[in-house]
């Protein structure tokens, strides 16, 4: 008696719950379709990842308007002169008119296209019935021909701007409507409604499905450039260690000649004076707290690049060894013409070095990117600046497709940029490519 009397409570309580449950749904669901259907606002398409895609959307509207133009006769004439239907001349213009552009209007407002097309459709079924013509009309549709291919086309614009959830709605309205249209007047035949759904639903996967691969799209490419971005930041950064390793190395050598050359100059002057002792004792204690700091400030630089660890001691490359680096890439097969122009002479060691790694740089760009390509090596000896220009001409083999995003680049105009220097590079008009860099020499050498 008990658990039977529980039981029942059981079943009241679940029912109670199922009471509470499905008027929450109802309004969450009316809050839905008012969120989504609601708006007279534009709805933008998802961005086109396609280069040039936006330009092709005025030649989207002008094509849905001769569209347009095709269907308003057949709209017109299927209402007013189809037994179906039998509207007077003036409305079906009207009606025919507005179904047929709707299309046009969904381009730019698809939600009150929707609506629009939406309420041409009540308004065609419910003139017949108003006029008593159902029994004898051979069959009720609330859409004709044209009025389903421009309900269609609304629905497909609206899948493509609107979240799946918002074009779900409205295909459940449009369809709700027009059963309701079709099977409310008595005596009312339905005909043709299982197509005209299949219609609609067709139209609406079909949008949503372009636009969620559009959508994935976008979010893709976005993605491949935050990548690139932090690909491209973190090279620079690697780079500008590099760079900061071996200006520690070249500054570190004259700092410890400077020392060195402090502590030795008074053993070379005869009877030197307190002041000179004093003097060069404070230059070498500069140039050794100098060198001591240097040292710890890029001390970590080195300890976290193994391979930088392994050289740290292997001399820092000059313009001298520019002959060995094009005759390693010679030998690799690579034809490389030089040319030296101005009085070849000892530069600043900054300069030297960068100067040969921007070479270097680009030839290794010309081995990988115009392979059978053949590259000329120019080095300008000018008063203010040294010129370095690497030039190549097109390959002649199949190109391999660039992997590092050009990082090579941002190295080659990162070392420029902190001479105070300059880097142009680009494509040449018979289709090889140029480097070009200009460093200034700060003493005129």
């Amino acid at each position: 008696m008990g658990d039977s009397g529980v039981g029942h409570g059981g079943d009241a309580a679940r029912r109670a719950g199922t009471g509470r449950r499905v008027p929450t749904a109802a309004r969450a669901v009316l809050r839905a379709l008012r969120e989504d259907l609601w708006s007279t606002a534009a709805r933008p398409l998802p961005p086109i990842a396609t280069p040039g895609g936006q330009m092709w959307q005025p030649a989207v509207v002008v094509l849905l308007v001769l569209i347009a133009a095709v269907i308003a006769p057949f709209a017109v004439n299927a209402l007013a002169f189809s037994p179906r239907y039998g509207i007077g001349m003036g409305t079906a213009l009207l009606l025919g008119v507005v179904q047929a552009a709707t299309p046009v209007v969904a381009a730019f407002r698809p939600v009150v296209a929707w609506w629009v097309t939406t309420a041409a459709m009540a308004v065609t079924a419910a003139l017949p019935a108003l006029a008593g013509d159902v029994s004898t009309a051979g069959g009720l549709t609330p859409w004709t021909g044209p009025a389903i291919t421009a309900q269609a086309g609304v629905l497909f614009l609206l899948a493509l701007r609107l979240r799946p959830r918002a074009t779900a709605g409205a295909l459940a309205v449009g369809v709700v409507v027009g059963l309701l249209c079709a099977l409310l007047p008595p005596g009312a035949r339905p005909a043709g409604v299982g197509q005209a759904v299949a219609i609609l639903v067709t139209a609406a996967v079909l949008g949503a499905a372009l636009r969620g691969r559009q959508v994935a799209r976008s979010e893709l490419i976005v993605q491949e450039e935050l990548t690139a971005g932090e690909r491209a930041r973190r090279a620079l950064l690697e780079e500008r260690n590099r760079i900061a390793r071996e200006l520690h190395d070249v500054v570190a050598h004259h700092m410890s000649v400077i020392s060195i050359q402090a502590q030795v100059a008074p053993h070379l002057v005869e009877a030197p004076s307190d002041e000179l002792r004093e003097n060069l004792a404070g230059i070498r204690d500069s140039a050794v707290e100098a060198l001591a700091e240097l040292r710890r400030v890029l001390g970590v630089l080195r300890s976290e690049d193994a391979v930088a660890d392994g050289v740290r001691h292997a001399p820092q490359p000059t313009l001298d060894r520019l002959d060995d680096l094009i005759g390693t890439v010679r030998g690799a097969g690579v034809g490389v013409d030089t040319q030296i122009k101005g009085e070849r002479r000892p530069l600043a060691p900054g300069v030297e070095l960068s100067a040969f790694r921007i070479v270097q740089e680009a030839l290794s760009n010309a081995m990988r990117h115009a392979p059978g390509a053949r590259v000329r090596v120019e080095i300008g000896y000018h008063a203010a600046v040294l010129a370095v220009r690497v030039t190549n001409t097109a390959a002649s083999g199949p190109v391999p497709p660039a992997r590092d995003g050009g990082h090579g680049l941002l190295g080659m105009r990162e070392r420029a940029d902190m001479l105070g220097g300059d880097l142009v590079n680009g494509p040449l008009p018979d289709g090889g490519y140029e480097v070009l860099a200009t460093l200034p020499l700060e003493d005129g050498s």
